[in-house]
């Protein structure tokens, strides 16, 4: 059952709980910086075969064909077009080939299950435990944690249709505890940086706010002291949580400078409600920026489209409202065909990773740049295909200099699902948990239909 305090930290968001993070501390001289992780999903599957470079040699892309293990250096080779802007970052690049995800739900939709690798539906009480990505927030914690965005789909999913609210999102925070994500840049820039906004109202609303949880917290804590058993464990529970709330309040105002210097300057067509979809992944795109710039989180999950976003803005069919669960079924868009449409969508998405990459490539760090202790994951939502059954998870990777996973500039291809030697999404999410400190023995659910011994990392990546 929920309780208040479980309510607080996951559905205040009206009273601040997503608005009060503060900012990292810049590292002394000296300090290791936390690794940073950027977990950028897409709907309507990802066909492996568009992820091969097309300079492969002949024997190079008979393997492929067959999905046999092999591994190749990238250096010298060609990306896929619709990779272009990547282009500047093959050093930091892998592609990786091979993983499953069978333990998941599949088909159109996994909401939370390729991040939880389980099965999952739209039930809070399908959610089993907390995704990857709040895992490896917990190894690298900051004042606000973990923050989500995503371009929600219209009619339903997870947003019902309440595109540019505060809705679940497709990250967990653990056991029948949905995360939130933002839908839009304007609710984002609203709640994350209002308490140092230049808007007199916003800096009034937060000023409010403050003193509404001080009350709370009074009002609660005086309550417990006269009740017993569950329910004064329950009051007291809702008074810590709006004290933790209190807790980041303080550190967000005692940090205000450094937020104020790494706010988002956005073009006024970004708080517009009917903000087209390209707009809005690139206005995500500069809020992402600064909330990991100014330290406000370490860890951020960013849902670039779902089966039922209704993409608008692509090049060449800027005027169309393209359907991808139309698209997913071969339908063409205008003059192009399903796959270019589905190359624009990739090449958008590419072009928003670039620019990630590419800011934290500019941002001083240590004796480097905050990409050096980056890991920026690209993956489908939902496996291999539209109508996707698991068999295969394709992931690009993009990795700093001092991250642990030892993965750049290479194309690996494992063992194909039911061959000895495969691995899944448990083995790779075990891999980055392990090799940050979190020894679990194996991290997700397993696939009942595998016989030899998948539990644990994946060695070879651990250098």
């Amino acid at each position: 059952m929920s309780t208040r305090r479980n309510f607080l930290k996951t559905g205040l968001l009206g009273a601040g709980a997503l608005a009060l993070g503060s900012p990292r501390l810049l590292a002394a001289k000296g300090d290791t910086p936390p690794t940073r992780f950027v977990f950028v999903h897409k709907g309507n599957g990802l066909f492996p075969q568009a992820v091969v470079p097309p300079t492969f040699t002949d024997e190079q892309k008979a393997l492929e064909q067959k999905k046999e293990a092999f591994t190749v250096d990238l250096d010298g080779h060609d990306l896929p077009e619709w990779m272009s802007p990547l282009a500047p970052h093959v050093e930091n690049l892998t592609i990786l080939q091979g993983l499953s995800g069978k333990m998941c739900t599949t088909g159109h939709h996994t909401w939370c299950s390729s991040l939880g690798v389980y099965k999952a539906n739209e039930r809070l009480s399908s959610i089993k435990w907390a995704t990857v990505d709040f895992e490896l927030a917990k190894l690298f914690p900051s004042p606000f944690g973990h923050i989500e965005f995503a371009c929600f789909p219209n009619g339903g999913g997870n947003s019902r249709g309440n595109v540019n609210g505060i809705e679940k999102g497709f990250s967990a925070r653990g056991p029948q505890q949905p995360n939130y994500a933002f839908g839009s840049p304007k609710v984002a820039m609203q709640e994350l940086f209002q308490s140092v906004s230049e808007d007199e109202a916003a800096r009034a609303r937060y000023q409010l706010e403050r003193k509404m949880l001080e009350f709370v917290a009074n009002n609660e804590s005086g309550t417990a002291g006269g009740l017993a058993g569950t329910e004064r464990v329950k009051v007291a529970n809702y008074a810590d949580a709006v004290q933790d709330i209190r807790e980041r309040n303080r550190r967000v105002e005692a940090m205000s400078a450094v937020i104020r210097a790494n706010m988002p300057t956005l073009d006024e067509k970004y708080f517009a409600d009917d903000l087209n979809t390209v707009d809005r992944q690139n206005g995500f795109t500069e809020i992402l920026l600064s909330t990991l710039i100014s330290g406000m989180t370490n860890v951020v999950a960013f849902t670039v489209d779902e089966l039922g976003t209704t993409y608008t803005g692509l090049p060449e069919i800027e005027g169309s409202n393209v359907n991808l669960h139309d698209v997913g079924h071969g339908k063409p868009v205008g003059s192009f065909q399903a796959t270019d449409v589905r190359k624009k969508v990739r090449n958008q998405h590419m072009s928003v990773i670039d620019t990630i990459v590419s800011r934290l490539k500019s941002v001083p760090e240590g004796t480097g740049t905050m990409f050096d202790n980056t890991v920026l994951m690209y993956f489908p939502d939902n496996g291999e295909t539209h109508h996707s059954k698991g068999g295969e998870w394709p992931f690009l990777v993009l990795a700093g200099d001092n991250t642990k996973i030892d993965l750049r500039r290479r194309y690996v291809r494992l063992p194909a699902h039911g061959r000895e030697g495969h691995k899944t999404l448990g083995n790779w999410y075990t891999t980055f948990l392990n090799a940050y400190g979190n020894q679990v023995e194996h991290y997700g659910a397993l696939d009942t239909a595998l016989v030899h011994d998948q539990k644990g990392p994946i060695t070879e990546f651990l250098g």
